[in-house]
């Protein structure tokens, strides 16, 4: 699977531009990809994906001949040694004996497996398989990263609107709260009504306050996500957006689960874990059967007290050989038996976590398809009922400037006014959140 994540298409349709020199606002496709290079969770994955390859590597080697070159050198001393050579130099015979002496010895020896039931073989499939199976988990875990990041960035979406909506109610509540004062003035409000208005307008003081706290987190957490340093400056680009794109199509559940089960790693992974069981069953079985070896070597020595030269020794001390040896397996403690056995119970948990792990992908597709069907249903309902209650609130409005309505009723529509608002833009932001999770997953990057 590729390492970008598609883009909030549906819901961008192109940044804001920033002036020269301003500071660099993310966007969703450069978080994405920042982190796949930066994220210390997906470079340990990767680590582990290097390890597998090197032990195809070295379950290759194993097919090989193994050689082995080895040498000993001796130091040895006689102390009472009296017996030594004795020659004769121009008539005079001289004794001379050699109490320290040495030997050493060489020696090169092969040895390779012909045959031991194919387990060498089935070895090295294994280790290919744990290789693609790491690949597999990498790519999980840049899914699972890419996830985190559409979620976090399109909440930062949300609420980055949501101080917007909570800024027009403060206006909207300090406008309220100047009339009021007028018309305390002129003796048409008691104070009591206008301590109302003055707590509604401190309230939604504190709303924008919380709506701003809630975005900074929000993008503290995306920005430990993306593994940067506390004095890197961190914002994300808002891109303009309709209503429009939390009302396309919602894709069929069937279809998303079906594209899904063709492309996910997670999938993909259990599914080389049951061919992985079956090698492991063969390679357990080859416990019982013989193997097949051939070996081959060299040898040779030399001694200080021999009477000829160290390259003659090596001749005449030469010994060469070469062999074959088949061991046959007859009872091993049932060792073997147990080892199939066991092999026999993973081959069926590895059948069992394909089925869990397909019931947990529809069971989350289902999840993101229902919410996305549902919110999108809120989010027309809102739509409508934040129209109905603007109408309504500017009404209220108009009212009350001519004292045609007391301060409850205000507030009350200005409290309902809010919370269709608010109604609206969580419905719209979980659709499009839903929506571009069903895209994901469908394979749509």
């Amino acid at each position: 699977m590729k390492n970008t994540l598609p883009s909030l298409l549906f819901i961008i349709c192109s940044l804001l531009s920033s002036p020269a020199g301003a500071q660099k606002l993310w966007t969703i496709d450069d978080c994405i990809s920042y982190a796949m290079q930066n994220n210390i969770t997906l470079q340990k994955s990767r680590l582990r994906l290097q390890t597998a390859s090197e032990e195809v590597r070295a379950s290759k080697g194993a097919l090989l001949p193994t050689v082995n070159a080895n040498t000993s050198q001796n130091l040895g001393y006689r102390p009472w040694q009296d017996n030594g050579m004795t020659t004769v130099t121009n008539g005079q015979v001289n004794t001379k004996v050699n109490k320290t002496y040495y030997n050493g010895s060489y020696g090169l020896n092969a040895q390779w497996t012909v045959w031991n039931g194919n387990k060498n073989h089935n070895n090295l499939r294994l280790s290919r398989l744990s290789e693609q199976q790491a690949e597999l988990s990498v790519e999980e875990q840049a899914n699972t990263i890419q996830e985190r990041i559409s979620q976090l960035f399109v909440q930062c979406l949300y609420l980055h609107e949501a101080i917007g909506v909570s800024q027009a109610s403060l206006e909207t509540s300090q406008k309220n709260e100047n009339r009021g004062k007028e018309m305390v003035e002129v003796g048409k409000m008691s104070k009591a009504d206008l301590a109302q208005l003055t707590a509604q307008r401190a309230s939604d003081e504190y709303g924008v306050v919380e709506a701003q706290s809630q975005l900074a987190t929000c993008k503290l957490q995306l920005k430990q996500l993306l593994e940067l340093t506390g004095d890197q400056e961190f914002d994300i680009a808002i891109p303009p957006n309709t209503d429009e794109d939390a009302l396309v199509d919602v894709p069929a559940l069937q279809t998303v689960y079906e594209q899904a089960l063709a492309t996910r790693p997670e999938i993909d992974n259990k599914r080389l874990a049951i061919k992985s069981s079956d090698l492991s069953l063969a390679v357990a079985k080859a416990g019982w059967l013989p193997t097949l070896s051939v070996s081959g070597g060299f040898t040779s020595s030399t001694n200080s007290l021999a009477n000829n030269g160290w390259g003659d020794q090596m001749k005449t001390n030469t010994n060469m050989s070469a062999g074959l040896t088949l061991s046959i397996p007859i009872f091993d403690g049932w060792q073997t038996r147990s080892s199939v056995n066991r092999a026999k119970i993973s081959q069926q948990q590895a059948q069992l976590d394909l089925l869990d792990e397909q019931k947990t992908l529809y069971q989350t597709i289902e999840d993101y398809w229902l919410n996305a069907t549902t919110n999108q249903q809120k989010f027309r309902a809102a739509t409508t009922t934040v129209e109905s209650e603007q109408q309504s609130y500017e009404l209220l409005n108009e009212k009350f400037s001519l004292g045609l309505t007391n301060i409850i009723e205000l507030l009350q529509g200005k409290d309902k006014l809010l919370a269709a608002q608010q109604n609206q833009l969580q419905s719209k932001y979980l659709t499009l959140l839903n929506l571009q999770m069903l895209r994901f997953y469908s394979g749509q990057y």
